[in-house]
């Protein structure tokens, strides 16, 4: 869900994997849950066949883990931090950032950004102080090859024996609270086709992409 209300959204992307008949469908989105305290990037893997799966151990029981596999056969997700410092945030609300800082973003130091370029971004800032949300979204905007996955991070759960065949930073995505559901949507039907057949050519961007943060302003209001 791109609206999920525990998770404010900040960058998504798509990219489709094919190989020796087998598919892989990985959704990256990165953004910020209060919850987790930092951001976070979340790759979630759709596949024929899938690699890395977690293993009994990591269950209390032998039964709980078969019921993860049951509920989830082609699908897995994984999570990383690809900001590697917490010293920018606030030290009592994870919610708020300092005024003066500095982060480190996958080995690049980033000092933060004075208010104005947040304008310079389409980013409102909700109080006087940016927000650990809204400075994710500063970066998604002006650093955002960086906020996304590697190589490595995509490919997590997909073997490799798959190739990618089709990236995406902007689709029509379905509206899962509503119940809208992706075999609903002409651009999913056409990427089922692509992962099918390993041929990209079916995906014309049927609608307007809407996988902006901007469209999805439930995200992250819970």
């Amino acid at each position: 869900m791109l609206d999920n209300g525990y998770y404010y959204l900040a960058a998504a992307r798509l990219t489709a994997f094919h190989g020796n008949g087998d598919w892989a469908l990985v959704i990256e989105t990165f953004g910020f849950s209060p919850r987790a305290v930092h951001p976070s990037l979340t790759i979630q893997t759709y596949g024929s066949k899938l690699i890395n799966r977690p293993n009994a151990k990591n269950y209390v029981t032998q039964e709980a883990f078969d019921n993860y596999l049951s509920n989830n056969p082609q699908n897995e997700y994984k999570t990383f931090w690809p900001i590697e410092n917490d010293d920018w945030m606030d030290e009592e609300f994870c919610e708020h950032i300092k005024e003066v800082g500095k982060l480190r973003l996958r080995g690049l130091e980033i000092p933060l950004p004075p208010k104005a370029e947040y304008a310079a971004a389409s980013i409102v800032l909700e109080e006087d102080r940016p927000l650990t949300f809204e400075l994710c979204r500063f970066l998604a905007e002006n650093y955002r090859d960086t906020i996304l996955g590697t190589d490595a991070e995509k490919r997590f759960n997909v073997p490799e024996s798959l190739f990618p065949i089709l990236t995406l930073d902007d689709w029509h995505h379905p509206n899962l609270a509503i119940e809208e559901l992706p075999s609903q949507l002409e651009s999913f039907q056409q990427l089922q086709k692509v992962l099918l057949t390993g041929d990209p050519n079916p995906y014309t961007q049927p609608r307007e992409g809407n996988t902006h943060w901007s469209n999805w302003p439930e995200g992250g209001t819970l």
